[in-house]
């Protein structure tokens, strides 16, 4: 579907150069002199190059729309990772490299994910937002710190480490943000 280089969203896939590319971050830019414009950070799918470009309003790019959809997480064989399709039942099996060595920290026996495919080829997987998992050790409470802007450094079950208030102890669930490995708040469970 043709659009207009200015109307480019973050996250919109677009074919540019002979490849598929993913909007990172936008800005407007309306210079003293010419014509505005729209600066554009570009993440290439499938190799992660990134490219800065800068799109007109005349200029028309290609907006690709990606297949989407659920997996299972079933299990993982050295660095490759196998997923189930929840309709049909069948299996595809990913690389490390192409889910992400960060996510794939996250993955967790039946969890739910989402894979795009764009013409029957996958190109990512996105984890749930927010994954609930165990502190196994916490850092003793300093004495002396306030409550409202300490954090102490905590490991997560699956060898994370990551910041958490004060109160939190090892053993007690945590909700995790997997975009970045941050603590979002102490599970209800």
């Amino acid at each position: 579907m043709k659009i207009n280089g200015n109307a480019i969203r973050p996250g919109n896939i677009i074919e540019h150069q002979g490849g598929l590319w993913r909007a990172v971050k936008i800005q407007h830019t309306q210079p003293g002199k010419g014509g505005a414009y729209l600066q554009v950070e570009l993440k290439e799918i499938r190799t992660g190059t990134k490219l800065n470009e800068r799109f007109r309003s005349s200029e028309t790019v290609e907006r690709i729309r990606l297949d989407q959809k659920e997996y299972q997480y079933l299990f993982s064989d050295g660095d490759d990772y196998t997923f189930m399709d929840n309709v049909n039942y069948e299996q595809v099996t990913l690389n490390i490299d192409f889910i992400g060595t960060d996510a794939a920290q996250f993955l967790q026996d039946g969890m739910e994910v989402m894979i795009e495919s764009f013409e029957d080829s996958p190109i990512g997987v996105t984890l749930p937002e927010h994954v609930t998992m165990e502190i196994t050790e916490a850092d003793p409470v300093v004495k002396g710190q306030t409550a409202s802007s300490s954090y102490k450094p905590a490991l997560l079950e699956n060898g994370v480490r990551i910041l958490v208030p004060p109160h939190i102890e090892s053993g007690t669930r945590v909700i995790v943000n997997t975009a970045d490995a941050t603590y979002v708040s102490r599970a209800k469970d």
